[in-house]
């Protein structure tokens, strides 16, 4: 990941970490672990020729966090391109062109084509 790209996501996190008042993270802004942990063991299977990967407990954290701090940030961006469109509700080209301006743009090409199938 480049600086410029992690300064931006480290702007748009501030923002967010500002907002919450206890060093805990509220139950509904947490992401379910054992889904986030299913997604890391399979694309480390997928990535590694040790079918036997293990993941230690910080982290998976730092992977939760990551996961949380990214939709964060990703819904703040698509709901400000929606308020731009002097719209109410949030599309799907709303968090495409979000996931562009928070600088993914490698992951428009797979998002649309899962739309598509």
């Amino acid at each position: 990941m480049d600086h410029v790209r992690l300064e931006y996501l480290n702007k748009k996190a501030k923002v967010s970490l500002e907002m919450e008042t206890e060093k805990v993270v509220p139950e509904m802004d947490e992401l379910p672990k054992t889904i986030v942990r299913r997604v890391v063991k399979d694309k480390l299977n997928e990535c590694s020729p040790d079918p036997d990967i293990t993941v230690n407990k910080d982290s998976l954290l730092a992977f939760f966090e990551s996961a949380r701090i990214f939709i964060h940030c990703l819904s703040a961006t698509a709901n400000d391109i929606c308020k731009e469109s002097k719209r109410q509700i949030t599309n799907a080209d709303d968090v495409l062109k979000a996931i562009e301006e928070i600088e993914f743009p490698e992951f428009v090409g797979p998002l649309k084509a899962s739309f598509d199938g």
